[in-house]
């Protein structure tokens, strides 16, 4: 009988507690086995043979194949590049990084190292999203000519928005319409992005760089024009969906605003766990992710160029040549 991969946990807050679950007991061949938090009753509650405050420690338990990262953004490069100098494959929510720099040290010490890295954008697992990339992919619509995602959270209160850092809704939310918008439109680039971004929800936390509602144009190199759109208020539930008009036709993913769940992790609970399943199929067989850390890269290189065109009202060009 093979032998169970290894999961160490670091991260016991909403998302990672729904990671803990999916690693403990839904994905055949995988153990969650130690969970890192500084809140020793957060990860308690999570029921693994081990726990730690500092995830270091976790990150230095030799018994540990892999670890998934899903601690505040802020710490996630330092922790990547931890893991990988300690040969664990790493499992990263996204933002893997929160620079271009950082970016390219995590996805340099993965490499060195000779592990897999896997950012979690969970939309590709959707069944309703892979099933329009796979036939776009085949040419069912032709070329792709105008492309749409959209993410509506489905509230957030004062107290709780004037916690959250500046620039979260492109650094945390778009960055997953960005992902899609770029998988949507295989083997092209964008090469300019216009963002515009205001606090519509909480008016009073403009000045402190809190921006509730945004809507960003992206232009790619193949001619085509994409829109990624997100509000922190939409009242009726959480609401992703996804376009793709083409020369030849268009697609659909997602609910209609009828449809929408209560939160992301009802909404794309298949999809969350077919993530793990798949970096743990990879993490097996040697195999590099369907998510690598350069797609990170690529949607963290939108998401600085749309805070750079709301600060100056302008059009931003990627030039920057992305490895």
């Amino acid at each position: 009988m093979t032998k169970p991969l290894s999961f160490g946990l670091i991260g016991a807050g909403w998302i990672g507690t729904f990671h803990a679950e999916t690693l403990a007991s839904r994905i055949p061949g995988v153990r969650l086995a130690a969970v890192a938090d500084p809140d020793p009753q957060a990860a308690a509650r999570l029921n693994a043979p081990r726990t730690y405050r500092d995830p270091l420690e976790l990150i230095a338990d030799t018994s540990l194949d892999a670890v998934a990262i899903s601690s505040p953004a802020t710490t996630h490069t330092e922790l990547v590049i931890a893991a990988a100098r300690a040969g664990k494959h790493v499992f990263c929510e996204k933002p893997m990084a929160l620079t271009l720099d950082d970016a390219d040290r995590a996805i340099a010490a993965t490499d060195g190292a000779g592990v897999a890295l896997q950012v979690g954008f969970n939309r590709r697992f959707a069944d309703d999203f892979a099933a329009m990339r796979n036939q776009i992919a085949a040419g069912a619509i032709g070329t792709p000519q105008m492309l749409r995602s959209l993410t509506r959270d489905p509230g957030i209160s004062a107290d709780v928005a004037a916690r959250v850092k500046p620039w979260t809704i492109f650094n945390e939310t778009l960055i997953h319409d960005f992902d899609t918008l770029c998988w949507l439109n295989p083997d092209t680039r964008v090469t300019q992005v216009f963002a515009q971004a205001d606090a519509l929800i909480h008016p009073e936390l403009r000045d402190a760089g809190f921006l509730d509602t945004a809507v960003v144009q992206l232009r790619f190199d193949n001619g085509a024009f994409a829109i990624a759109e997100a509000s922190f208020q939409a009242v009726y539930g959480y609401d992703v969906r996804g376009e793709v008009f083409g020369s030849d036709g268009v697609l659909l993913a997602g609910r209609s605003p009828d449809g929408a769940a209560p939160g992301n992790t009802d909404l794309f609970a298949g999809a969350y766990v077919a993530q793990f399943a798949h970096f743990a199929d990879c993490v097996r067989t040697g195999t590099e992710p369907s998510v690598t850390g350069r797609d990170a890269r690529v949607a963290l290189d939108i998401a600085i160029a749309a805070r750079e065109s709301v600060q100056t009202g302008a059009p931003v060009a990627l030039d920057r040549v992305l490895q």
